[in-house]
């Protein structure tokens, strides 16, 4: 089912239906170990959008099979969750060598990679592997820094999620000491993202999105006031971050992202002085216009969502975070709890 986004792709490309450019990752490659949410992951075969592979063979198999049907690019889970773990945080699940054999197979098919790192062993294995991006780096040293500036690794931090987590987290019933444990991995990256970025790192505007934290469509500017409040950015940095850089992600650098003389004419028209205030590029109201290479998109409002049945919440809240919710706009339904549910 996860590589239905290579088909929604291909058909907002044909102009079957209407979308934004979109680049694609298929299932995330892991370890037997079982990514980031461990034995919640079967051992072989899909479980949502994990793919274990288990040995070198598996590793080549999955990557080409990937590229085969589309992929733009390959991710992998390079930090995971063991339980009775004795080392703080998430664990490096590869070696350094199954790294390698990942870059080496799909750089032949000229396809990058992605990789989820949280620690410092993690993001100097995949900075040496040649990973072509790292999202999130964070409780890094500065070994796995150094290793990223030499070479120049773009980051996509992705902490929308941990930010709404710690403004907005109240209003949904998250837990005090879960948004406590959250904040400290954005405070605890100010240093060397600041860092990163004064060294010409390019930083990337992740979004998270999907979570109940951060459901689609809410929270696509949030990344840039992240960038702007704990990394020291201007406003105009941020933003570049999400257009000039985020067309690193889509593959399209030097073609989008930068309204210039022989670029692709991908515009949006806000309202207001965003150069001052990232927080209107949060309200659709200010957005006047949006071009797609030069074409204008229909902006008439869709309907409205609301919850869908069986939406993840899990321990994180009782309800999505949606911008209406977080501004005090809209009470959103509390989900069940299990014992409703039966």
């Amino acid at each position: 089912m996860h590589e239905n986004m290579l088909d929604l792709r291909d058909a907002i490309d044909a102009n079957i239906v209407e979308g934004p450019r979109m680049s694609c990752g298929s299932y995330a490659l892991i370890t037997g170990v079982g990514g980031t949410a461990g034995r919640l992951i079967a051992d072989e075969g899909v479980t949502g959008y994990y793919m274990p592979v288990n040995s070198r063979d598996g590793i080549v198999r999955e990557i080409r099979r990937q590229i085969k049907h589309g992929a733009d690019w390959i991710k992998v889970h390079v930090t995971g969750i063991v339980p009775r773990q004795a080392h703080k945080g998430e664990l490096c699940v590869w070696t350094l060598e199954e790294l390698q054999v990942i870059c080496d197979t799909a750089h032949e098919l000229h396809t990058p990679v992605m990789g989820h790192c949280r620690g410092a062993e993690a993001t100097r294995r995949a900075a040496i592997a040649g990973f072509d991006l790292i999202f999130h780096a964070t409780a890094i040293d500065d070994t796995a820094l150094k290793e990223i500036v030499d070479r120049k690794i773009p980051i996509a931090p992705a902490l929308t999620f941990q930010a709404n987590m710690v403004d907005f987290g109240h209003k949904i019933g998250t837990a005090p000491e879960l948004m406590k444990i959250f904040e400290s991995e954005i405070t605890d990256s100010i240093e060397t993202m600041t860092e990163a970025h004064k060294a010409g790192v390019p930083l990337l505007c992740g979004s998270e999105a999907g979570f109940s934290l951060v459901p689609y469509g809410d929270w696509h500017y949030r990344e840039m006031e992240v960038f702007v409040k704990y990394f020291g950015l201007t406003p105009l940095e941020a933003i570049s971050c999400a257009t000039r850089n985020g067309a690193i992600a889509l593959k399209m650098e030097g073609k989008v992202g930068v309204i210039a003389p022989g670029y692709q004419a991908d515009i949006i028209c806000v309202t207001g002085q965003v150069d001052q205030d990232l927080s209107l590029l949060g309200d659709t109201d200010n957005i006047t216009t949006v071009m797609i290479g030069g074409v204008e998109k229909n902006l008439a409002p869709l309907p409205e969502r609301n919850n869908i049945p069986g939406w993840r919440l899990a321990s994180i809240g009782q309800t999505r975070l949606t911008r209406a919710v977080a501004l005090g706009e809209k009470q959103e339904p509390e989900a069940p709890n299990i014992e409703e549910l039966h």
